[in-house]
């Protein structure tokens, strides 16, 4: 993949290298600053929007035209619009070229090979911008919703944005076939890939650049099944994914080969599938600092006591009662009652103390986690004695007791090791110093804080 030639007009400074190594983790997020003269006079951007050209000679200067435009009237940051040219062969590169010398701020990349993919990842590699985005040349989709797609990411509230044609609230005119097929496609991907945006293909999106610095590299696709990838990718790493719904309308001279793209997006859900299913893809490069996090942060006047404790308590031991139920019904098809309960209570032990270490006791990190483990397997010991002492307590007087007769003594034995359990839990295994393990307990959010206007709309290129 190359690049044969990059031409522009004024701004196309190299891009700025991102916060730390490709193993650190992402920097905080944080609203871009609402009048950045320096950079502003340097020619360097906010936003960079690509379009992604093939043989367009037709549509692409209208495009480029409207956008740019629009963005200008509307758009309160200095703006880039760069067209990704993908090895066209007819005069789009020379339309391209005259628009980059006519409009400031337009500027074009001639690839030798085809890709739209391949076209984003290399643009946005080497954008200086701090948003990047695309949209497809054909402007399906109201620009109007060009604004609320990149303020999120302006702001510091998201990763990535999407337009979403698939929402309730999105109006789109298309064919029954493209319908058909937009949404078999996203039933596809929340079936095997547990996908939670709700519209992967529609060409109009947006990421920050510290994002897609360590993202990209991970994203192997370089045609259409690019941005399923990078979402899903994102999605698994516990990035945030802003949607917004569109008001589209079908392009009827689109090229879009639709059996083809579909295949191939199909190969590519079954690469993904398995690289996610065997940990091949190092997702923890796209984790955030801890603390970035609300859910990482004690509160001040936000009590922590007695009342949320047994709250959470509660509700963690009712999902392992039935988790150690359903084991040691399983378990007792093949073992004896002995086997088959302490086999039970020993897993459901570790999920129950590492349910209660996040949610009872708001502990969080992997510092400790190894120590608290141990100490249940303590409280486990504890509670295998008391059970395993009733149980043997029910052989001793009844002989042969029923499967149900069994259960009901369980039940109520692990009631009382419940107590006990809570007890330890609280006094022994997270006392009240947690707070000073997980660091700083009274860190405060960051008061919200609304998209600014620029007060100098005239500096809009």
């Amino acid at each position: 993949m190359t690049t044969d030639s990059l031409r522009s007009g004024p701004g196309t400074t190299g891009r700025s290298s991102g916060d730390g190594g490709p193993g650190a983790p992402l920097p905080d997020r944080e609203h871009l600053p609402a009048r950045v003269p320096a950079t502003a006079a340097a020619g360097v951007p906010v936003l960079d929007v690509v379009v992604p050209v093939y043989n367009e000679e037709k549509d692409l200067r209208p495009c480029v035209v409207r956008l740019n435009g629009h963005l200008a009237r509307t758009f309160p940051y200095p703006f880039r619009i760069t067209v990704a040219d993908n090895a066209s062969t007819d005069s789009t590169p020379a339309v391209a070229a005259s628009l980059a010398a006519e409009l400031p701020g337009v500027r074009y990349v001639r690839l030798a090979e085809k890709g739209r993919g391949r076209a984003l990842r290399t643009v946005w590699a080497e954008s200086d911008a701090p948003v990047l985005a695309y949209m497809d040349v054909d402007l399906s989709t109201d620009l109007n919703a060009l604004l609320p797609l990149v303020a999120p990411l302006i702001s510091g509230h998201s990763d990535l944005a999407i337009g979403s044609r698939l929402v309730r609230s999105s109006r789109v005119v298309r064919g029954p076939k493209r319908e058909f097929v937009s949404r078999a496609y996203n039933l596809i991907l929340r079936s095997s890939l547990a996908a939670g945006f709700s519209d992967a293909q529609c060409g109009f999106k947006a990421i920050r650049r510290e994002v897609a610095e360590r993202l990209l590299p991970m994203v192997e696709d370089s045609g259409w099944f690019f941005d399923t990838e990078l979402l899903v990718l994102a999605e698994r790493a516990g990035l945030r994914i802003h949607e917004v719904p569109v008001d589209w309308i079908d392009d009827p001279d689109s090229t879009v080969r639709i059996v083809r793209t579909a295949a191939e997006d199909l190969r590519g859900v079954w690469r993904v599938g398995r690289a996610l299913a065997v940990g091949a893809l190092p997702l923890d490069r796209l984790a955030r600092p801890f603390g970035d996090d609300p859910r990482d942060r004690a509160l001040t006047g936000v009590e922590r006591g007695l009342a949320r404790q047994l709250v959470g308590f509660c509700f963690v031991g009712v999902l392992s009662t039935l988790f150690y139920l359903a084991l040691y019904s399983l378990f007792r098809l093949g073992v004896g009652p002995q086997l088959a309960n302490g086999g039970a209570l020993l897993v459901s032990a570790v999920a129950n103390t590492a349910a209660n270490r996040r949610l009872t006791f708001g502990v969080r990190g992997r510092s400790g986690a190894v120590r608290h483990q141990a100490q249940g397997l303590v409280v486990f010991a504890i509670g295998l004695a008391l059970t395993s002492g009733s149980l043997a307590a029910l052989g001793a007087a009844s002989g042969a007791p029923s499967h149900t007769t069994e259960l009901a003594v369980l039940i109520t034995a692990n009631l009382a090791a419940t107590v006990l359990r809570f007890l330890l839990l609280r006094a022994w295994v997270f006392p009240e110093r947690r707070a000073t393990e997980r660091g700083d307990g009274q860190a405060r959010l960051p008061a919200a804080t609304a998209l600014p206007v620029r007060d100098e709309p005239e500096d809009v290129r």
